[in-house]
């Protein structure tokens, strides 16, 4: 039950025009402004601060870890058997260190995932759970298909590669800064000779580990740029895939009845070949990086010697120093390859970031980045009427209207709104309700009055117990214990009554009829002063519209009743106005409508 005027999402094309306005900096800003205002966004900053303190500590042990292979070596190399048992006893010290720091790590890594995710899907389904956004966001086109893998599948993957990513940054940041220094000490003073002159290069081996990664990393950008939109379209490629088998799975009895499983299979087939086809052009992607990053690695195997090597051979360093230069060079240039070893993945992370970023976006959106054309204006009256002005609807078929200009609905009043061949009928409701705005006139809700709204076809029923399911939305709590089984019997359904409290898939377990007739249960139980029923009346049976229709005179005498729809056969008496929805053939669309 509501009267809330229907909240506003972007059209596809001003969907589109935001997200690409939306850079990469401002996606990651909102994505952590909404997480850090959520509920774990403490957790989540005391998270970050240990695992900040960790791997400094862990970089602190690398760099003694790089000392003891000086000290080591030359141990080795002088044949001093006391000093190699000695440093022996330091490297397990150093060891030990290093694997309690990187349990720690996992530890507070998978955590801060957890936390991560908990606290961007808490803030996506509470946006799109407001009042309307769920229905519209649906109708604004491409952003609003697959909510479910945008805020289950793409979260997941989103939070998981964030920290992953971050952590390996600030690693590789810390490793480089606190190897630079090392690097630098052992090249300060190196020089080489072309003819007669010497020629100085303080930090040789710094630069060369720059220049080495900075290449490697201009050549992966340049081959796995594509790697982006090719991830995010196998994303979408795979939502639309389970979409369909979730359909299918919803609607067994009837592709059963009609034999239509060749048909979904088909479906099936052309949505996978979709997949298969993403799939394969990203492993032709991810083939062509590793032309980079797997040559890069060989190359590294040999790179540290070899740029170490002027300095042994000059005498400025022992064997102990060349290894200790080389497992520094191997340090500083991993950290510097970092962007090489993880573009793949950063693709992987750009993509889901857009698709996730993209849907905050659409559920976010305010009024002035819409275009939707001509509006219908919603009011609300100071007394207990519904009035209708004017309406017209627009809609991609054209536009309708209610013949009558002006239309007064009273408290207590019965009045069915007849529809020609061919006018909208849904849409109308969906108007009334405020979930289609689009169109002119003006309709004004009664005061204080929350109308219930009965959809056309079979009746939402949530996951729980039956008890729940006929006090939603409200609380099972606001009800009187007898009221629920007096609510099952007034519409035949006394064998329900024992399973009250049972939790089901009740829209497995019952028949259409059924459920139907516990739609109208849930009426009697919440007793609403306002109903406005999508042609719902057409689809009961002879016996189950004979006790709705004996409701409404009873125990519903005092509810105010809108029917869109056809008379009712028999029962016309019940309806004391009758309104016309036409064709508005004379006019024309209004631009921007969708």
């Amino acid at each position: 039950m509501s009267d809330a005027a229907p909240p506003t999402v972007p059209s596809p094309a001003a969907a589109k025009a935001m997200l690409a306005q939306a850079g990469l900096l401002k996606q990651i800003g909102q994505l952590l402004g909404a997480v850090r205002a959520s509920a774990v966004g403490t957790r989540l900053m005391q998270l970050a601060g240990c695992i900040l303190v960790a791997v400094l500590a862990t970089a602190y042990c690398q760099v003694r870890f790089n000392a003891w292979n000086k000290a080591f070596f030359d141990a080795l190399s002088r044949r001093d058997f006391k000093d190699f048992i000695y440093q022996l006893g330091v490297f397990a010290v150093i060891v030990a260190c290093l694997m309690i720091l990187d349990v720690t790590q996992r530890w507070l890594r998978e955590t801060m995932k957890v936390k991560l995710r908990e606290g961007l899907v808490r803030d996506l389904t509470g946006r799109w759970m407001m009042p309307r956004r769920a229905f519209w966001l649906a109708n604004a086109g491409e952003m609003g298909v697959n909510p479910d893998q945008r805020m289950t599948d793409d979260t997941t993957v989103l939070c998981n590669l964030s920290i992953d990513l971050v952590m390996g940054l600030l690693q590789a940041t810390i490793l480089f800064i606190s190897f630079a220094g090392i690097l630098w000490v052992l090249s300060e003073d190196f020089s080489f000779r072309v003819g007669d002159s010497d020629y100085a290069v303080p930090g040789f081996m710094l630069w060369a580990a720059i220049l080495y990664a900075g290449f490697g990393s201009l050549l992966s950008y340049v081959v796995g740029r594509s790697l982006v939109a090719r991830s995010a379209n196998r994303y979408a490629r795979e939502a639309d895939l389970r979409f369909t088998l979730v359909r299918i799975n919803e609607h067994l009895d009837g592709i059963s009845l009609a034999a239509g499983e060749a048909d979904e299979r088909r479906r099936i087939e052309a949505s996978l070949s979709e997949v298969m086809g993403a799939m394969n052009r990203l492993v032709l992607g991810w083939t062509n990086l590793t032309w980079v990053t797997a040559g890069f690695g060989w190359i590294t195997q040999a790179a540290p010697i070899l740029v170490a090597a002027p300095l042994f051979f000059s005498g400025k360093i022992s064997l102990g120093g060349l290894v200790a230069a080389a497992a520094a060079f191997t340090q500083a240039q991993a950290a510097l390859r970092w962007f090489v070893d993880n573009f793949s993945v950063i693709a992987d992370w750009r993509a889901t970031l857009i698709r996730v970023s993209g849907f905050r976006q659409a559920l976010i959106a305010n009024e002035d980045q819409l275009d939707f054309g001509s509006r219908i204006t919603y009011k609300q009256n100071s007394d207990e009427r519904l009035t209708l002005s004017n309406l017209h609807l627009e809609s991609p078929a054209g536009r309708d209207m209610l013949q009558e200009p002006h239309a007064e609905i009273a408290a207590g009043e019965r009045v069915l709104i007849v529809a020609d061949a061919g006018t909208g009928k849904t849409l109308l409701f969906r108007a009334l309700a405020g979930l289609w705005p689009w169109g002119s006139g003006e309709i004004a809700n009664p005061a204080a009055s929350p109308i219930y709204y009965m959809p056309r076809g079979t009746p939402y029923l949530p996951t729980g117990s039956l008890r729940e399911i006929l006090a939603y939305p409200t609380a099972v709590s606001a009800h009187d214990e007898a009221a629920f089984a007096a609510a099952l019997a007034r519409l035949d359904l006394e064998r329900l009554v024992p399973m009250l409290d049972a939790s089901k898939r009740w829209d497995r377990e019952l028949s259409q009829d059924e459920q139907m007739s516990l739609a109208f249960a849930r009426i009697v139980l919440q007793a609403p002063r306002w109903v406005l029923i999508d042609d719902a009346f057409g689809s009961l049976d002879n016996d189950t519209l004979s006790r709705v229709v004996d409701l409404f005179d009873k125990e519903l005498a005092q509810t105010t009743l809108v029917h869109i729809g056809s008379a009712v056969q028999g029962h016309e008496a019940m309806f004391g106005q009758t309104l016309h929805l036409v064709k508005d053939a004379a006019a024309p669309r209004a631009a921007g409508s969708p």
